[in-house]
C-alpha cells in the first residue's frame, strides 16, 4: 500500500497519542476524540489483525467481531501488504501477554 504523507497536524495526533501513558488515559482521550462506534471498529479491526495473524478462518472472525468479510479481508490485506503497523502493534502486544479475549481488567 502507498505511504501517506504525515503532515503537521497528523504528527500532532500521532505525538499527543505517544504521550499516554496508561490504558486509562488512552481510553479517556479515545473517548473524547472519537464516537464510541469508531472506538469499537477500531478495536474490532486489531482483534480481527491478531486471530488472521493467528491463522484464524474468516468465518470464525466474523462470529467473534461481527466485522463483514470485506472488512476482514482489508485487515488480512494491510497485514500481508501494508506498512506493518499491525505486525509492530501485535508483536508488542503478544510481548506484553495482551488477549484481545481475556476479561481481566475490563471496565463494565
Amino acid at each position: 500500500m502507498a505511504k501517506k504523507e504525515i503532515d503537521a497536524q497528523m504528527r500532532y495526533l500521532f505525538e499527543g497519542i505517544l504521550s499516554l501513558q496508561t490504558v486509562e488515559e488512552c481510553s479517556r482521550f479515545f473517548e473524547d476524540i472519537c464516537t464510541v462506534v469508531e472506538i469499537i471498529e477500531m478495536s474490532k479491526r486489531l482483534t480481527a489483525a491478531k486471530m488472521l495473524a493467528d491463522n484464524t478462518t474468516y468465518t470464525d472472525i466474523m462470529e467473534k467481531t461481527g466485522l463483514s468479510t470485506a472488512t476482514i479481508s482489508r485487515v488480512n490485506r494491510c497485514l500481508k501488504y501494508g506498512s506493518d503497523g499491525y505486525t509492530v502493534v501485535l508483536e508488542r502486544l503478544d510481548a506484553a501477554g495482551a488477549d484481545p479475549f481475556s476479561e481481566e481488567d475490563v471496565q463494565k
